[in-house]
């Protein structure tokens, strides 16, 4: 049986490897980000929130349009590697955060969850998505990214969600508040936008 995805696991594993998805240097990440910047719907906002920033690769694309962007990951040695990559950017603030359980005080205009929500258990995903509406500015949008391949390579996710699973019980619970105004699928990947 594979160790759990806690903080723990994910602390452990950046300290053995500093960038263990190769978000730096993959094309598969690259192409990923360019289609995430360019599904979202404004070409500008005022406070973004990015849950598991990771070593803030899309941190960095994410300040170009955003006045101030909070990004949080469970991993303190990802946000060091993400507070040096961003160190010349004042509008880019970092947390150590677990989240759904933790949740950062004030409203947001842009939240972006990108291949994170599957490792939240359902209950969580229901809670980070009832506090996402909640933290949303009227206007703003939310913004889903997930893997959709499958997870044996990486071992079981603890909360038997698959990207596609995970991504659907977010909307489920979002709505009627919100619901899709976009829906692209990648050969790997899946983006939804909610407003």
């Amino acid at each position: 049986m594979n160790e759990p995805r806690t903080p723990e696991y994910f602390e452990r594993l950046y300290t053995r490897d500093p960038d263990p998805w190769c978000f730096a240097t993959s094309d598969y990440e690259h192409g990923k980000y360019a289609a995430t910047l360019a599904a979202l719907p404004h070409p500008h906002y005022a406070r973004a929130f990015e849950v598991g920033c990771s070593i803030g690769v899309l941190t960095r694309q994410l300040a170009a349009r955003c006045t101030e962007v909070l990004a949080v990951d469970v991993a303190g040695a990802a946000l060091r590697q993400a507070e040096t990559r961003c160190a010349d950017l004042p509008g880019v603030i970092f947390a150590n955060m677990v989240i759904p359980g933790q949740w950062p005080a004030g409203t947001f205009d842009l939240m972006i969850y990108s291949e994170v929500i599957y490792y939240f258990s359902p209950e969580g995903r229901r809670d980070a998505a009832r506090r996402s509406v909640q933290s949303l500015r009227p206007g703003g949008a939310i913004m889903l990214v997930n893997w959709h391949g499958p997870i044996d390579d990486v071992g079981p996710i603890d909360s038997g969600g698959t990207g596609d699973a995970s991504a659907e019980e977010f909307i489920a619970a979002v709505a009627p508040t919100l619901r899709p105004i976009l829906q692209q699928r990648a050969e790997k990947y899946r983006l939804d936008v909610l407003a």
